[in-house]
C-alpha cells in the first residue's frame, strides 16, 4: 500500500516548550526550492510522497479556472479556502452556486459546524445544525459546480474520480508536480486527493505563486489571478485568527495550510517551502515554514518574529503562558 516517510526518516521540525522543559516534539519532512524552482535545502525525506489534503486546494481552483469557471476576487480566493464558515464567507459560497444554477443541496462536502466560534455560537442559539455551506471546503465545492455547469458536464457525479472535472484536475496535478499520480484518496471533503512527493507539491506550488496575472500563457496568468486574489483577499482563505490569512496579511506570502500537518507557502521573492508533520499536527506548521523562509533569507526576521507573535503558538499552565511552540531551529 503507498505510504508516506516513516519515523526513522523523519527529522525534528518543532519542539514545544513548557516552563522550561522540552515536553514534546514534532518530527517531519520539508523541502525548500529557490526563488528559481530548484532545491535550496531539504529536512528528512521530501521525496516520499505525502497526500496534500486542502494544500492541494490551489491547484483545484487552477483547474476550475481551466475548464471555464468565471472566479474572481474574493470568489476565487474562497475556491482556494479552508474557511471558518462566517456569514461573510457563506455569502461568497451562495453567491458562487448562484451563479452555477445550483442550490446548497448540491454541495457534495458533509454537514459541519462552522470553525469561527462566534457563528458556532450563534447557530446554536439559532437552534440550527452543522450545514454544507459551513463545512470549510464548501467554496471549492461550489467552484467545482460552477465549473461544471459552465463546462455541461454532469453536477451530481462532481466528485468521482471519472468525472471530467476530476480527470482534468488529475491532469493539471502531473503538469504542474512534474509527476505521475501515485495514488487516490478520498479527501474529507468527499473529494479525490493525489498522492505526491513533497518536492512535487512544492513544485507545483512555486508554480503557481510565481505566475504572473499578466502572462500571456492562460495557465500562467490563472495562477497569477489566483495568487492576487488571495493576497488581497486574505479573509477569505480561512478567517479571522487562522494562520493562513495571519501570515498572508502580514507578510504577503502566498500560504495554504492542509489536515495531517501539511503546509505549503511561498514568499514574495519565490522561495517555497512544502513540509509535513508526521504525527499530523498542523499546529507547528505555520511557524515551522516562515522560520524556514526566514533561514532561506526570503523574509526578515523581524517580520516573521512579529508574525508569529500574532499566532496561536503559547503553552498554557495556570491560566498563564508558560511556553510556546517554536521551529527546532
Amino acid at each position: 500500500m503507498p505510504q508516506t516517510f516513516a519515523v526513522t526518516s523523519a527529522v525534528e521540525l518543532a519542539i514545544v516548550e513548557r516552563s522550561g522543559f522540552v515536553e514534546s516534539r514534532h518530527a517531519g519532512s520539508a523541502v525548500v526550492l529557490a526563488p528559481d524552482g530548484t532545491v535550496q535545502r531539504e529536512f528528512g525525506d521530501p521525496s516520499a510522497l505525502v497526500l496534500p489534503r486542502s494544500s492541494l486546494k490551489p491547484v483545484q481552483a487552477l483547474a476550475c479556472l481551466a475548464a471555464g469557471a468565471p472566479l474572481d476576487g474574493e470568489r476565487l480566493g474562497l475556491a482556494t479556502a479552508s474557511h471558518s464558515g462566517t456569514d461573510r464567507h457563506v455569502a461568497v459560497v451562495r453567491d458562487i452556486l448562484a451563479a452555477a444554477g445550483v442550490g446548497e443541496d448540491a454541495l457534495g462536502c458533509p454537514p459541519a459546524w462552522p470553525g469561527d466560534r462566534a457563528t458556532h455560537d450563534e447557530l446554536v442559539r439559532e437552534l440550527q445544525g452543522p450545514q454544507r455551506i459551513r463545512m470549510n471546503c464548501s467554496g471549492k465545492h461550489a467552484a467545482m459546480l460552477l465549473a461544471c455547469a459552465v463546462a455541461g458536464w454532469d453536477t451530481a457525479t462532481y466528485l468521482d474520480p471519472a468525472h471530467p472535472l476530476q480527470a482534468t484536475i488529475r491532469e493539471l496535478v502531473e503538469r504542474l508536480t512534474g509527476e505521475k499520480v501515485a495514488g487516490t484518496a478520498i479527501d474529507g471533503c468527499g473529494a479525490p486527493v493525489y498522492a505526491m512527493t513533497l518536492v512535487g507539491l512544492a513544485r507545483a506550488i512555486h508554480r503557481i505563486g510565481t505566475s504572473s496575472s499578466t502572462s500571456p500563457f492562460a495557465l500562467h496568468r490563472n495562477a497569477g489571478t489566483l495568487v492576487q486574489a488571495v493576497r488581497t483577499h486574505p479573509w477569505t482563505i480561512a478567517g479571522p485568527g487562522g494562520p493562513d490569512t495571519i501570515v498572508i496579511e502580514r507578510l504577503g506570502v502566498f500560504a495554504k495550510g492542509g489536515a495531517e500537518g501539511v503546509m505549503v507557502m511561498v514568499a514574495p521573492n519565490g522561495t517555497t517551502v512544502a513540509l509535513k508533520i508526521l504525527d499530523g499536527s498542523g499546529r507547528a506548521a505555520t511557524a515551522v515554514a516562515l522560520r524556514l523562509l526566514e533561514l532561506a533569507g526570503a523574509l526578515p526576521a523581524a517580520d516573521v518574529a512579529d508574525a508569529m507573535s500574532h499566532l496561536s503558538l503559547a503553552i498554557s499552565g495556570g491560566g498563564k503562558d508558560v511556553g510556546a511552540i517554536r521551529p527546532a531551529f
